[in-house]
């Protein structure tokens, strides 16, 4: 199979899109909105982001040789005198949208498509590595899963490619009904379905409907969807598609998980049903090993054996900053700072219960975002997680956190609510707290991950 490209009929196909000096193009292989990255040849979307508006380097990028550049209809007057391949657009970030589409239905490779409220980035993380045994994988890098990171992560596969892994996340009504039409699943899969977001979504029914986007364009294109049973909102509703493959712990799905039991450092053990043998985990606890049930779903559906499936698990590694756990030798700290919701707090203190290498037992917590008016009842329920243990101490930072400090405190429950980013870092680095399993977690605005960086200086 020869290289893909865009081709100018691809370009005249394109909506709104009209095309000034069409006898110097020739098709492109290479698609970037970073003029950091062009190429001799290259093609050039010029988007407007936060930060930065790629117009501003429309000319850069066409003395670095792109062979074609997009831009704002808007923006023509600027740019009227340049010889190159000139689009105009209306919208250009749909544009972008619109290139990955045609680049999607030239690839060979099949598409996988994962969303959740937790356990998205992980399970993709799994799913490729596991996938690898056997075929070349393209897959999302870090977090790159929004309208900008889907498409950009499509047009980063090449002819080579067997299996593209995305994912696809959302914050905000209709997200993910638009990157679906960009990627068209042939495989989706919908984690859980929690209250991450739910200040835009506002409730779990609507968490279910914005991802079930992913289930409606699979169904639509005749792929297959996995349905993770164990989640009753999803259980109830994946009944009305056709073509179904149903996996969990619990009841009888067609794919069915059993733990069978944790290490003392948290690593949990694993069945799945038709393998004869439990595999050991080299990741931590029981939300590793559902992401790895479902990651391991993936995998038997796109034909690994079970011995390449358990070859794979021996090159797997906890994501940066997801249930990351730093031993040290008098202290083990897990670094979960990358996000936060309700199910991942549970998921992440179920971890911290199951580790028998020290009694003592610290929970560094700090705000959960995007909860709008049902934040402080939210942060008060967090409660429910905790019971009493003599050896748990709970330190929160954030405004919101105080409404749990304030209810564990009614539980009996050790807690101390820090109004200073300062008092905690002062507490964590000088307060006797060695010989402690040490969990930090918050939402990313949190910026926990600086108390982690105190924790690793303090230990090491």
């Amino acid at each position: 199979m020869g290289k893909i490209k865009i081709t100018l009929e691809d370009l005249f196909n394109l909506p709104s899109a009209v095309i000034y000096n069409p006898d110097r193009y020739k098709p492109v292989s290479i698609v970037q909105i970073d003029s950091r990255k062009i190429v001799k040849g290259s093609l050039f979307v010029a988007i407007k982001g936060e930060k930065f508006d790629g117009h501003d380097f429309v000319k850069d990028v066409v003395k670095k040789g792109a062979g074609a550049v997009i831009i704002d209809c808007r923006m023509l007057s600027k740019f009227n005198s340049i010889e190159t391949l000139l689009i105009t657009v209306e919208d250009t970030t749909i544009t972008l949208g619109n290139l990955a589409n045609i680049w999607r239905n030239k690839l060979k490779a099949k598409v996988v498509s994962i969303t959740g409220s937790t356990g998205k980035t992980t399970t993709k993380e799994i799913a490729a590595t596991l996938l690898s045994e056997k075929y070349k994988v393209v897959k999302t890098e870090a977090n790159n899963n929004n309208h900008i990171g889907v498409p950009l992560t499509i047009l980063s596969a090449d002819e080579k490619c067997d299996v593209l892994v995305l994912e696809q996340g959302t914050n905000h009504i209709g997200e993910i009904p638009y990157s679906v039409k960009i990627s068209e699943p042939d495989i989706s899969i919908i984690t859980n379905i929690g209250e991450s977001h739910i200040e835009f979504l506002k409730n779990k029914q609507m968490v279910y409907k914005e991802k079930s986007a992913l289930f409606d364009a699979t169904e639509k294109r005749g792929g297959i969807i996995l349905a993770n049973t164990d989640d009753p909102i999803i259980k109830k509703n994946v009944k009305r598609y056709s073509n179904v493959v149903s996996f969990g712990f619990q009841g009888n799905p067609y794919i069915k998980g059993k733990i069978n039991g944790f290490n003392d450092d948290g690593k949990t053990k694993i069945k799945i049903s038709g393998s004869k043998s439990a595999i050991d985990l080299p990741i931590y606890g029981e939300s590793g090993a559902k992401n790895f049930l479902a990651a391991a779903v993936i995998a038997k559906l796109l034909g690994l054996s079970n011995d390449e499936i358990k070859k794979g698990t021996r090159k797997l590694f906890p994501v940066h900053g997801r249930l990351e756990v730093k031993k040290y030798s008098n202290a083990l700290v897990i670094d979960d700072t990358y996000n936060s919701s309700p199910a991942s707090i549970n998921a992440a203190y179920d971890l911290v219960k199951h580790i028998k290498t020290f009694k003592s037992k610290i929970v560094v917590l700090g705000d959960i975002f995007e909860l709008g008016k049902h934040s402080p009842k939210i942060h008060k329920e967090l409660s429910k997680i905790f019971s009493y243990d003599k050896n748990l101490f709970v330190l929160t930072i954030g405004k919101m956190m105080s409404n749990l400090t304030a209810e564990l405190r009614k539980k009996k429950i050790k807690s101390i609510h820090f109004h200073l980013r300062e008092a905690l870092s002062l507490y964590l680095q000088y307060e006797e707290i060695d010989n402690s399993v040490i969990l930090v977690k918050g939402s990313r605005g949190m910026k926990m991950e600086e108390f982690v960086n105190i924790l690793e200086k303090r230990f090491e």
